[in-house]
């Protein structure tokens, strides 16, 4: 028989549906328990039902879902995604520790991880459908699309990496004092470059804006990023490639300085200037120039090099169709002449 587990309150809206089991009946899966709630009153039950009958009626009548718990983290997931859940419980650990090495901070938390087979599902729960997975850190919770993790360049790995960097820093940092740009490129740094959504990384939006110089202001990207599909994603490049910068002109100390002061109250214009003895506006200034003087026309022309090439088939076969035309018409005229 399964073991009653009382349903988490505060995960109720994202680990739906609930499974309800009979109590004579065994979980499917060895050492999976069943999620399910034992209502205190009959009333309650019956409305607790139809609101989740109204709320999730697509998703009630599904298999179920399945709760498994181990080393620190609990995953709530579907049947046929019980071989991933257990690979996220079996690498949380070591990709704690990783986080740990490299940002010398602790996780030191339980986090709960749903996992989403029905990508339809998902996209109930988030602005964009570029998204993949997110992380919800005032509930310890990171939501997965469980169908898209392994699709290019998506890794299983690095994005739960990701998603635990998300709440790693929001551990340490209050929420309101984290800009998500620096939430997001620290989270892409330590995760060799994950991404929370879908991008083509041989298309960079950021290589285009950066020949005309059309850059969002990393001060409009303090709250949230645009909903825009092209937006968002030149505000996650932007980000990472920031992190990217200062990395790149102090080594790590010099990020870790700046999170560090952010831990111990600091708003992010001191943080960076007791970092980098500049001010946030002035690095970011010499961040657009570097990226302005990397990006020269050769540069650009090369990127959009199958483009032109195709542009200047059209263009030929064009104007062979011209001169094809051109001569008929030479012809007939020649023959009505005659």
């Amino acid at each position: 028989m399964g073991t009653t587990i009382p349903f988490q309150a505060d995960l109720s809206v994202l680990i739906n549906p609930v499974a309800y089991r009979p109590k004579k009946a065994r979980p499917a899966i060895q050492g999976v328990r069943y999620v399910f709630q034992t209502p205190k009153c009959r009333t309650a039950f019956f409305l607790f039902f139809l609101f989740l009958l109204v709320l999730f009626h697509e998703t009630l009548w599904a298999e179920g879902s399945y709760l498994l718990e181990g080393n620190g983290i609990r995953i709530l997931f579907e049947p046929s995604q019980e071989s991933v859940a257990r690979d996220l419980v079996q690498i949380y650990p070591e990709v704690r520790e990783e986080l740990r090495q490299t940002l010398r901070w602790d996780l030191a938390l339980n986090p709960s991880v749903r996992l989403v087979q029905d990508t339809r599902i998902f996209r109930r729960w988030v602005e964009s459908p570029l998204t993949v997975a997110f992380a919800v850190p005032a509930k310890r919770l990171v939501v997965m699309d469980a169908s898209r993790m392994n699709v290019h360049p998506f890794t299983l790995r690095n994005t739960f990496k990701h998603e635990l960097c998300h709440l790693l820093l929001h551990r340490h940092i209050e929420s309101d004092r984290l800009p998500r740009w620096l939430d997001e490129g620290i989270a892409q740094w330590v995760s060799d470059g994950a991404l929370d959504i879908l991008l083509d990384q041989k298309r960079s939006v950021l290589n285009r804006i950066a020949l005309r110089g059309r850059f969002i202001p990393l001060a409009s990207l303090t709250r949230g990023f645009p909903r825009n599909d092209q937006a968002m994603i030149l505000a996650y490049e932007e980000s990472r490639s920031f992190i990217d910068y200062l990395i790149g002109i102090s080594g790590t100390e010099g990020v870790l300085t700046l999170l560090q002061a952010m831990k111990e109250g600091d708003p992010v214009e001191d943080a960076v200037f007791k970092a980098y003895a500049l001010s946030l506006g002035q690095l970011e200034r010499e961040w657009q120039r570097s990226l302005k003087d990397r990006m020269s026309w050769f540069t650009f022309l090369s990127y959009y090099l199958y483009e032109i090439l195709f542009v200047l088939a059209a263009l030929m076969s064009v104007y062979g169709f011209i001169r094809i035309m051109i001569r008929k018409r030479r012809r007939m005229k020649e023959d009505m002449g005659e």
